[in-house]
């Protein structure tokens, strides 16, 4: 019977990552440093995937005075790059490559693809407003200065006035890559 359980593990392991050669061909780690991710990630998600809850509990840890639930929504449906509710450890270094090693161009292009939560190409003042929010709620109400309750909406104004050259409402990822590298 301990055969016929170790087969049944087997086939309950969801998800294994194709292979770290294509891995390391396709980001900026080596091997080694795929390896050690993987067993951190399989450590926390046995399954091989994580899924937007287990998301927010991480992110819940980091941020014990906040809410940051809304934050690590917007952050799950970037790493989700296939849009089908599940992070990978594909997905999940892709990301990650780009985070911690990528030039500034590929870094402003993930970020204005965060902001950009209805995945039009365009970065309106609802967007920016609900991410902006979501920053705030995540950092809590124990932030110093204290800050003031229009304060999300002060700092979308001020970003759209650089932001949005054109004037026409919406940033592109032109704009919003020219605005950054200022």
């Amino acid at each position: 019977s301990d055969k016929i359980e170790d087969e049944l593990e087997m086939t309950t392991v969801c998800h294994r990552p194709e292979g770290l050669e294509q891995l390391e061909a396709q980001t900026n780690f080596t091997k080694k440093e795929l390896q050690v991710l993987y067993r951190g990630f399989k450590n926390e998600c046995p399954s091989g995937v994580v899924n937007e809850e287990t998301f927010k509990q991480i992110y819940a840890q980091f941020f014990p005075h906040g809410d940051a639930s809304m934050y690590a929504h917007y952050l799950f449906n970037a790493f989700d790059t296939a849009q089908n509710g599940s992070v990978k450890f594909e997905d999940f270094v892709m990301a990650l490559s780009i985070l911690l090693r990528g030039t500034v161009h590929e870094k402003l292009r993930w970020t204005f693809n965060l902001y950009d939560i209805n995945k039009d190409g365009y970065i309106n003042k609802e967007e920016m407003m609900d991410i902006v929010k979501a920053i705030y709620d995540m950092m809590g109400k124990y932030t110093y200065p204290v800050l003031k309750e229009d304060a999300p909406r002060q700092h979308v104004e001020v970003f759209f006035q650089k932001m949005d050259k054109n004037k026409d409402g919406v940033v592109t990822l032109d704009e919003f890559i020219e605005s950054c590298q200022e």
